[in-house]
Protein backbone atom coordinates (compact mmCIF):
# COMPACT_ATOMS: atom_id res chain seq x y z
CA UNK A 1 0.00 0.00 0.00
CA UNK A 2 2.70 2.44 0.79
CA UNK A 3 4.44 1.64 -2.40
CA UNK A 4 1.46 2.19 -4.46
CA UNK A 5 0.81 5.55 -2.78
CA UNK A 6 4.29 6.27 -3.63
CA UNK A 7 3.91 5.46 -7.34
CA UNK A 8 0.71 7.36 -6.94
CA UNK A 9 0.90 10.63 -9.63
CA UNK A 10 0.53 14.08 -6.62
CA UNK A 11 -2.87 14.72 -8.68
CA UNK A 12 -4.38 11.62 -8.19
CA UNK A 13 -3.08 11.22 -4.10
CA UNK A 14 -4.69 14.90 -3.80
CA UNK A 15 -7.81 13.34 -5.46
CA UNK A 16 -7.35 10.52 -2.53
CA UNK A 17 -7.59 12.83 0.42
CA UNK A 18 -10.40 14.66 -0.59
CA UNK A 19 -12.43 11.92 -2.01
CA UNK A 20 -11.46 10.90 1.62
CA UNK A 21 -12.42 13.96 2.86
CA UNK A 22 -15.61 13.85 1.46
CA UNK A 23 -16.80 10.22 2.57
CA UNK A 24 -15.72 10.96 6.24
CA UNK A 25 -18.03 14.06 6.04
CA UNK A 26 -20.84 12.59 4.87
CA UNK A 27 -20.90 9.49 7.18
CA UNK A 28 -20.09 12.22 10.16
CA UNK A 29 -23.36 13.66 8.92
CA UNK A 30 -25.31 10.56 9.01
CA UNK A 31 -24.33 9.60 12.12
CA UNK A 32 -25.63 13.41 13.08
CA UNK A 33 -28.72 12.68 11.61
CA UNK A 34 -28.96 8.79 13.14
CA UNK A 35 -28.36 10.75 16.79
CA UNK A 36 -30.93 13.53 16.15
CA UNK A 37 -33.45 10.69 14.85
CA UNK A 38 -32.61 8.24 18.04
CA UNK A 39 -32.88 11.68 20.19
CA UNK A 40 -36.76 12.28 18.97
CA UNK A 41 -37.77 8.85 19.09
CA UNK A 42 -36.56 8.92 22.94
CA UNK A 43 -38.71 12.30 23.38
CA UNK A 44 -41.99 10.53 21.34
CA UNK A 45 -41.45 7.37 23.84
CA UNK A 46 -41.02 9.20 27.29
CA UNK A 47 -44.06 11.62 25.90
CA UNK A 48 -46.18 8.56 25.17
CA UNK A 49 -45.29 6.66 28.84
CA UNK A 50 -45.99 10.28 30.37
CA UNK A 51 -49.17 10.29 28.77
CA UNK A 52 -49.85 6.24 29.80
CA UNK A 53 -49.12 7.36 33.42
CA UNK A 54 -51.29 10.27 33.27
CA UNK A 55 -54.23 8.03 31.65
CA UNK A 56 -53.79 5.17 34.66
CA UNK A 57 -54.04 7.81 36.98
CA UNK A 58 -57.18 9.00 35.44
CA UNK A 59 -58.54 5.36 35.37
CA UNK A 60 -57.84 4.77 38.61
CA UNK A 61 -60.83 7.03 40.09
CA UNK A 62 -62.14 10.93 39.72
CA UNK A 63 -59.21 13.69 40.75
CA UNK A 64 -59.64 16.99 40.55
CA UNK A 65 -56.92 18.83 38.18
CA UNK A 66 -54.37 20.05 40.48
CA UNK A 67 -52.52 22.30 38.01
CA UNK A 68 -55.75 23.92 36.91
CA UNK A 69 -56.41 24.27 40.91
CA UNK A 70 -53.32 26.24 41.38
CA UNK A 71 -53.91 28.24 38.31
CA UNK A 72 -57.21 29.21 39.83
CA UNK A 73 -55.64 30.19 43.48
CA UNK A 74 -52.41 32.01 42.23
CA UNK A 75 -52.16 35.36 43.25
CA UNK A 76 -49.49 38.02 42.17
CA UNK A 77 -48.46 40.80 44.31
CA UNK A 78 -46.62 44.05 42.21
CA UNK A 79 -45.43 46.50 44.69
CA UNK A 80 -44.96 49.27 42.46
CA UNK A 81 -41.92 51.43 42.71
CA UNK A 82 -43.41 55.45 41.75
CA UNK A 83 -42.14 56.64 38.80
CA UNK A 84 -41.41 53.21 36.91
CA UNK A 85 -43.66 52.75 34.44
CA UNK A 86 -45.65 51.60 37.05
CA UNK A 87 -49.10 52.39 35.83
CA UNK A 88 -48.06 52.16 31.89
CA UNK A 89 -47.79 48.36 33.32
CA UNK A 90 -50.64 47.63 35.56
CA UNK A 91 -53.13 49.35 32.73
CA UNK A 92 -51.85 45.94 30.47
CA UNK A 93 -53.11 43.71 33.47
CA UNK A 94 -56.66 46.02 33.69
CA UNK A 95 -57.27 45.44 29.77
CA UNK A 96 -56.64 41.68 29.92
CA UNK A 97 -58.17 40.75 33.35
CA UNK A 98 -61.89 40.25 31.57
CA UNK A 99 -60.50 38.10 28.72
CA UNK A 100 -58.10 36.26 30.81
CA UNK A 101 -60.15 35.87 33.98
CA UNK A 102 -58.49 37.32 36.91
CA UNK A 103 -59.24 40.04 39.36
CA UNK A 104 -57.36 42.85 39.69
CA UNK A 105 -57.03 44.97 42.57
CA UNK A 106 -55.13 48.65 43.81
CA UNK A 107 -54.11 48.32 47.10
CA UNK A 108 -54.55 52.32 48.51
CA UNK A 109 -52.87 53.10 51.37
CA UNK A 110 -53.47 56.21 53.38
CA UNK A 111 -50.94 59.17 51.57
CA UNK A 112 -49.04 56.50 49.76
CA UNK A 113 -47.56 55.21 53.04
CA UNK A 114 -45.67 51.98 52.17
CA UNK A 115 -45.41 51.16 55.54
CA UNK A 116 -47.95 48.91 56.99
CA UNK A 117 -49.16 49.15 60.48
CA UNK A 118 -48.83 45.44 62.01
CA UNK A 119 -52.79 44.80 62.45
CA UNK A 120 -53.21 46.31 58.57
CA UNK A 121 -50.07 43.79 57.75
CA UNK A 122 -52.16 40.88 59.71
CA UNK A 123 -55.22 41.95 57.90
CA UNK A 124 -53.79 42.32 54.37
CA UNK A 125 -52.21 38.33 54.38
CA UNK A 126 -55.36 37.13 55.46
CA UNK A 127 -57.42 38.94 52.68
CA UNK A 128 -54.71 37.97 49.87
CA UNK A 129 -54.93 34.51 51.41
CA UNK A 130 -58.49 33.77 52.16
CA UNK A 131 -60.68 36.19 49.51
CA UNK A 132 -61.45 33.28 47.25
CA UNK A 133 -63.80 35.09 45.56
CA UNK A 134 -60.88 37.50 44.38
CA UNK A 135 -58.77 34.56 43.03
CA UNK A 136 -56.46 34.78 40.63
CA UNK A 137 -55.82 37.85 41.76
CA UNK A 138 -53.55 40.84 40.59
CA UNK A 139 -52.79 43.19 43.26
CA UNK A 140 -51.09 46.27 42.75
CA UNK A 141 -50.09 49.33 45.03
CA UNK A 142 -46.95 51.07 46.45
CA UNK A 143 -46.56 49.36 49.44
CA UNK A 144 -42.81 48.03 50.28
CA UNK A 145 -42.01 44.28 50.18
CA UNK A 146 -44.18 41.79 53.07
CA UNK A 147 -43.27 38.71 54.23
CA UNK A 148 -45.63 36.09 54.29
CA UNK A 149 -43.49 33.21 55.51
CA UNK A 150 -43.67 35.63 59.29
CA UNK A 151 -47.46 34.81 59.28
CA UNK A 152 -47.68 31.04 59.07
CA UNK A 153 -48.62 31.27 55.41
CA UNK A 154 -48.19 28.16 53.28
CA UNK A 155 -48.46 29.31 50.05
CA UNK A 156 -47.27 32.44 49.55
CA UNK A 157 -48.14 34.82 46.44
CA UNK A 158 -45.80 35.64 43.46
CA UNK A 159 -44.25 38.70 43.53
CA UNK A 160 -43.26 40.71 40.68
CA UNK A 161 -42.16 44.13 40.22
CA UNK A 162 -39.88 46.84 37.69
CA UNK A 163 -37.18 49.64 39.12
CA UNK A 164 -35.37 52.02 36.85
CA UNK A 165 -32.21 54.13 36.99
CA UNK A 166 -32.13 56.02 40.26
CA UNK A 167 -31.49 59.63 39.23
CA UNK A 168 -34.42 59.54 36.19
CA UNK A 169 -36.76 58.00 38.28
CA UNK A 170 -35.84 61.21 40.94
CA UNK A 171 -36.02 63.73 38.23
CA UNK A 172 -39.82 62.19 37.22
CA UNK A 173 -40.69 62.06 40.64
CA UNK A 174 -39.74 65.68 41.20
CA UNK A 175 -41.40 66.78 38.15
CA UNK A 176 -44.49 64.90 38.32
CA UNK A 177 -45.09 66.58 41.75
CA UNK A 178 -45.07 70.26 40.26
CA UNK A 179 -46.81 69.90 36.95
CA UNK A 180 -48.47 65.99 37.14
CA UNK A 181 -48.83 64.04 33.63
CA UNK A 182 -50.93 63.04 30.87
CA UNK A 183 -52.65 59.98 32.79
CA UNK A 184 -54.85 62.68 34.55
CA UNK A 185 -53.28 66.03 33.55
CA UNK A 186 -56.24 68.34 35.46
CA UNK A 187 -55.36 66.35 38.83
CA UNK A 188 -53.52 69.39 41.01
CA UNK A 189 -50.16 68.04 42.16
CA UNK A 190 -48.70 68.72 45.85
CA UNK A 191 -45.89 71.03 44.64
CA UNK A 192 -47.86 72.63 41.85
CA UNK A 193 -46.57 76.08 41.09
CA UNK A 194 -43.28 75.71 41.87
CA UNK A 195 -40.92 76.26 38.62
CA UNK A 196 -37.82 75.42 39.81
CA UNK A 197 -35.92 73.32 37.75
CA UNK A 198 -34.45 70.38 38.80
CA UNK A 199 -30.73 71.37 37.94
CA UNK A 200 -31.67 74.60 40.22
CA UNK A 201 -32.78 72.52 42.90
CA UNK A 202 -29.50 70.28 43.35
CA UNK A 203 -27.64 73.63 42.89
CA UNK A 204 -29.43 75.14 45.72
CA UNK A 205 -29.04 71.93 47.44
CA UNK A 206 -33.07 71.78 48.01
CA UNK A 207 -35.25 68.95 50.07
CA UNK A 208 -36.78 67.50 46.64
CA UNK A 209 -33.88 66.57 45.29
CA UNK A 210 -31.46 65.68 48.28
CA UNK A 211 -29.60 62.17 47.58
CA UNK A 212 -31.38 60.89 50.35
CA UNK A 213 -34.49 61.03 47.99
CA UNK A 214 -32.86 58.32 45.48
CA UNK A 215 -33.02 55.70 48.84
CA UNK A 216 -36.36 54.13 47.57
CA UNK A 217 -36.52 51.14 45.76
CA UNK A 218 -33.95 49.32 47.93
CA UNK A 219 -36.38 50.14 50.87
CA UNK A 220 -39.51 49.02 48.62
CA UNK A 221 -37.87 45.57 48.33
CA UNK A 222 -36.37 45.05 51.86
CA UNK A 223 -39.67 45.79 53.33
CA UNK A 224 -41.27 46.41 56.75
CA UNK A 225 -38.27 46.23 59.06
CA UNK A 226 -37.07 49.74 60.47
CA UNK A 227 -33.34 49.07 59.52
CA UNK A 228 -34.82 49.02 55.50
CA UNK A 229 -35.65 52.69 55.90
CA UNK A 230 -32.83 54.17 57.31
CA UNK A 231 -30.84 55.76 54.96
CA UNK A 232 -27.93 54.23 53.51
CA UNK A 233 -27.78 51.11 55.20
CA UNK A 234 -25.59 48.47 54.07
CA UNK A 235 -28.01 45.95 56.03
CA UNK A 236 -30.97 47.46 53.77
CA UNK A 237 -29.41 47.04 50.25
CA UNK A 238 -27.94 43.58 51.21
CA UNK A 239 -31.51 42.52 52.33
CA UNK A 240 -33.14 43.87 49.00
CA UNK A 241 -30.65 42.05 46.99
CA UNK A 242 -31.59 38.82 48.86
CA UNK A 243 -35.57 39.48 48.67
CA UNK A 244 -35.02 40.17 45.06
CA UNK A 245 -33.31 36.99 44.36
CA UNK A 246 -35.43 34.44 46.67
CA UNK A 247 -39.04 36.21 47.14
CA UNK A 248 -39.18 37.97 43.46
CA UNK A 249 -40.57 36.08 40.29
CA UNK A 250 -39.42 38.50 38.03
CA UNK A 251 -38.08 41.45 38.26
CA UNK A 252 -37.73 43.95 35.34
CA UNK A 253 -36.59 47.58 34.49
CA UNK A 254 -38.18 50.44 32.79
CA UNK A 255 -35.83 50.87 30.39
CA UNK A 256 -36.46 47.73 29.27
CA UNK A 257 -40.28 46.88 29.83
CA UNK A 258 -41.90 45.24 26.75
CA UNK A 259 -38.97 42.60 27.56
CA UNK A 260 -40.26 42.20 30.53
CA UNK A 261 -44.10 41.16 29.55
CA UNK A 262 -42.94 38.97 27.40
CA UNK A 263 -41.12 36.92 29.70
CA UNK A 264 -43.92 37.20 31.96
CA UNK A 265 -46.46 35.85 29.17
CA UNK A 266 -44.36 33.15 28.74
CA UNK A 267 -43.86 32.09 31.92
CA UNK A 268 -47.57 33.00 33.29
CA UNK A 269 -49.72 32.84 30.41
CA UNK A 270 -52.72 32.84 33.13
CA UNK A 271 -52.12 36.20 33.45
CA UNK A 272 -50.95 37.45 31.00
CA UNK A 273 -51.34 35.75 27.68
CA UNK A 274 -51.83 38.41 25.14
CA UNK A 275 -49.63 41.10 27.39
CA UNK A 276 -46.91 41.57 24.45
CA UNK A 277 -48.88 42.06 21.47
CA UNK A 278 -50.98 44.17 23.70
CA UNK A 279 -48.23 46.22 24.70
CA UNK A 280 -46.89 46.56 21.28
CA UNK A 281 -50.03 47.76 19.37
CA UNK A 282 -51.58 49.83 22.01
CA UNK A 283 -49.52 49.98 25.27
CA UNK A 284 -46.88 52.12 23.64
CA UNK A 285 -49.24 55.02 22.57
CA UNK A 286 -51.45 54.57 25.02
CA UNK A 287 -50.49 53.03 28.31
CA UNK A 288 -46.69 55.12 28.28
CA UNK A 289 -47.37 57.56 31.23
CA UNK A 290 -45.21 60.85 30.50
CA UNK A 291 -44.87 63.17 32.97
CA UNK A 292 -45.54 66.90 32.11
CA UNK A 293 -42.66 69.67 31.39
CA UNK A 294 -39.48 67.19 32.36
CA UNK A 295 -36.42 68.83 31.90
CA UNK A 296 -33.73 66.27 31.59
CA UNK A 297 -30.49 67.14 34.03
CA UNK A 298 -27.24 68.06 32.90
CA UNK A 299 -23.92 66.40 33.21
CA UNK A 300 -22.89 68.64 36.39
CA UNK A 301 -26.38 68.15 38.36
CA UNK A 302 -25.75 64.13 37.24
CA UNK A 303 -21.93 64.64 38.30
CA UNK A 304 -23.19 65.69 42.00
CA UNK A 305 -25.77 63.35 42.98
CA UNK A 306 -23.27 60.53 42.20
CA UNK A 307 -20.75 62.05 44.70
CA UNK A 308 -23.32 60.53 47.51
CA UNK A 309 -23.03 57.10 49.16
CA UNK A 310 -26.33 57.11 49.09
CA UNK A 311 -26.38 57.56 45.00
CA UNK A 312 -23.86 55.04 44.67
CA UNK A 313 -25.84 52.00 46.66
CA UNK A 314 -29.09 52.63 44.80
CA UNK A 315 -27.16 52.72 41.33
CA UNK A 316 -25.60 48.83 42.70
CA UNK A 317 -28.97 47.68 43.41
CA UNK A 318 -30.15 48.49 40.12
CA UNK A 319 -27.01 47.60 38.57
CA UNK A 320 -27.58 44.42 40.93
CA UNK A 321 -31.49 44.16 39.72
CA UNK A 322 -30.13 44.80 35.56
CA UNK A 323 -27.55 41.94 35.65
CA UNK A 324 -30.21 39.74 37.01
CA UNK A 325 -32.91 40.14 34.55
CA UNK A 326 -29.91 40.47 31.45
CA UNK A 327 -29.54 36.60 32.97
CA UNK A 328 -32.84 35.30 33.06
CA UNK A 329 -33.71 37.18 29.54
CA UNK A 330 -30.60 35.44 28.13
CA UNK A 331 -32.07 32.59 28.77
CA UNK A 332 -35.62 32.34 27.74
CA UNK A 333 -35.54 34.36 24.49
CA UNK A 334 -32.86 34.23 21.34
CA UNK A 335 -32.88 36.91 18.56
CA UNK A 336 -33.71 36.89 15.18
CA UNK A 337 -33.48 39.60 12.62
CA UNK A 338 -33.87 42.33 15.62
CA UNK A 339 -36.76 40.45 17.28
CA UNK A 340 -36.95 38.67 20.31
CA UNK A 341 -38.51 35.38 19.95
CA UNK A 342 -39.32 33.12 23.49
CA UNK A 343 -37.97 29.72 23.71
CA UNK A 344 -39.93 26.52 23.26
CA UNK A 345 -39.61 23.81 25.91
CA UNK A 346 -36.05 22.53 26.26
CA UNK A 347 -35.99 19.61 28.48
CA UNK A 348 -38.21 16.52 28.30
CA UNK A 349 -38.59 13.43 30.61
CA UNK A 350 -36.85 10.01 30.04
CA UNK A 351 -35.80 6.48 31.86
CA UNK A 352 -39.51 6.64 33.81
CA UNK A 353 -40.04 3.36 36.06
CA UNK A 354 -41.66 1.20 37.06
CA UNK A 355 -42.24 0.54 33.27
CA UNK A 356 -46.38 0.53 32.52
CA UNK A 357 -47.96 -2.68 31.48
Amino acid sequence: MGLLRIMMPPKLQLLAVVAFAVAMLLLLNQVQKLEESLSKLERAIARHEVREIEQRHTLDGPRQDAALDEEEDMVIIYNRVPKTASTSFTNIAYDLCAKNKYHVLHINTTKNNPVMSLQDQVRFVKNITSWKEMKPGFYHGHISYLDFAKFGVKKKPIYINVIRDPIERLVSYYYFLRFGDDYRPGLRRRKQGDKKTFDECVAEGGSDCAPEKLWLQIPFFCGHSSECWNVGSRWAMDQAKYNLINEYFLVGVTEELEDFIMLLEAALPRFFRGATELYRTVGKKSHLRKTTEKKLPTKQTIAKLQQSDIWKMENEFYEFALEQFQFIRAHAVREKDGDLYILTQNFFYEKIYPKSN
